[in-house]
């Protein structure tokens, strides 16, 4: 596709059909890479402390398997300032292919790296160098398909298009909880020496997939319009920290709310299933399978509520309400109830935790215009998820060498929810803001450059 030209009718911001297309390429195109991202943090909670490090002390070989899960996360803004700044230059759709391609090609080299019985020390250190591979590839993948589906999406649904994303997420979650079940479910042996491979060797296809998904998905219009008026930011983070660094900063305080997803399910898995509670590892992975399954109803209705009423009020209900959840859940598990797990679990983390995730892709997109919008959304999201990413490790050791200071991990937790939510009552409401307008700051459009390349990859 060559560059619109100067005098070229404006794009209709939502032709029949594109709005749909990109939401269902979102869509897919999360799951197939949230599959991935999310199978490390079962395996990290279940085997790899079996497999990558030393058995001599397996309290550490827990505490360091779950540290390399937040490696991804500290990856995640280096990725974000080159994916960031790429895809405001280029075009959303470019990054979106790449993305999923990188992520399935480093989960798949997850499966064929030797273990610390093969080859010792550099075990670990491998895994580390993939995981890291891994959070660069996520640090591109939200914020492109959440600008695509946004800039796409008709006036007044743009929360409802834009929840595909998380919703693909929540999908993805799914996919790598089911693939581990039968998984988890093997002999320890069979588990340990080949079982666990299993998951991530799958994962070729999602090179393939995501090539096929996403490389006929078309440009949006505002970026299109933006080309073709020579309205691309030449250098997208300058424009950035001299218009938006108020609400770069914001986003990074609200998106630490990511925190509750991972110490669900991460720690709150490993504790699940620690000598001193002792559940069943496949009956955890189902709750956490069930509680997706209920995101996946409730994001998109939390979405379309976000878009008759506003994104922060949806947003503080998720925010405040995981705060005051969160200890229930925790508490059930340590009570060793299977059904109270479930019904906490799923009303935890299935139905009041997706408030905040059906709004903030919307909430977050419309803080910043069309020249800096990828760049504001992956760079501000990706500080805030390298933190929650660490949470895992924190929460670790908030819960003492015994891990059973539940009541601590929830405190922090709750602490990190009231953060995001006051993040999030600070910011202007947008809901009903126009497209074309969101984001605009005095003097933003300084620093063009001629038409950036639409060409097809």
């Amino acid at each position: 596709m060559s560059a619109v030209p100067l005098d070229a009718p404006t794009p209709s911001p939502t032709p029949h059909g594109r709005p749909r297309k990109a939401a269902i390429a979102a869509w897919i195109g999360s799951a197939l890479e949230y599959y991935d991202f999310f199978i490390y943090g079962s395996a990290a909670a279940l085997v790899f402390p079996h497999v990558f490090f030393s058995p001599d002390d397996p309290a550490t070989a827990t505490l360091i398997s779950l540290g390399t899960f937040g490696v991804a996360y500290a990856a995640r803004p280096l990725g974000a300032l080159v994916l960031g700044h790429f895809g405001d230059r280029l075009g959303r759709r470019k990054i979106m292919v790449f993305t999923l391609i990188l992520m399935g090609l480093s989960t798949f080299a997850v499966g064929c790296l030797p273990t610390y019985a093969q080859v010792g020390t550099a075990a670990p250190i491998l895994l580390v160098l993939v995981r890291v591979l891994q959070g660069l590839s996520a640090a591109g993948e939200q914020a492109s398909a959440n600008s695509m589906t946004l800039e796409h999406a008709p006036e007044g649904r743009r929360g409802y298009y834009t929840s595909f994303t998380l919703n693909g997420t929540q999908a993805g979650q799914i996919l790598a909880t089911l693939a581990f079940i039968p998984v988890a479910a093997l002999p320890e042996d069979q588990l340990y020496s080949w079982g666990w491979r299993i998951p991530f060797l799958l994962s070729a296809l999602v090179a393939v997939a995501g090539y096929v998904i996403r490389r006929k998905l078309e440009e949006t219009p505002t970026f299109l319009r933006a080309s073709a008026s020579s309205d691309v930011a030449k250098l997208p983070l300058a424009d950035l920290l001299r218009h938006h660094w108020a609400d770069v900063l914001r986003v990074v305080a609200a998106s630490l709310i990511a925190t509750v997803s991972t110490i669900f399910t991460v720690w709150g898995l490993s504790y699940a299933t620690s000598d001193h509670v002792g559940l069943d590892k496949s009956a955890m992975l189902w709750v956490g399978a069930l509680a997706n399954a209920a995101a996946l109803l409730a994001i998109p209705l939390w979405a379309k509520l976000s878009d008759r009423i506003g994104r922060k009020p949806v947003f503080l209900v998720g925010a405040l309400g995981s705060a005051v959840l969160i200890f229930v859940y925790l508490w059930s598990l340590s009570t060793g109830s299977y059904p109270l797990i479930f019904l906490t679990g799923v009303l935890f983390f299935g139905v009041v935790y997706s408030a905040a995730n059906g709004s903030w892709p919307a909430f977050y997109g419309e803080m910043f215009s069309t020249r800096v919008r990828l760049s504001g959304m992956a760079i501000g999201t990706q500080i805030g998820f390298a933190i929650a990413g660490f949470a895992v490790s924190f929460a670790e050791r908030i819960a003492g060498p015994e891990g059973e200071n539940w009541l601590g991990v929830a405190g922090f937790t709750a602490a990190v929810c009231l953060i995001s939510a006051i993040a999030a009552a600070t910011g202007r409401e947008t809901y009903r803001v126009p497209t074309a307008d969101l984001g605009t700051a005095p003097g933003e459009t300084a620093d063009r450059v001629a038409p950036a390349p639409t060409a097809s990859i």
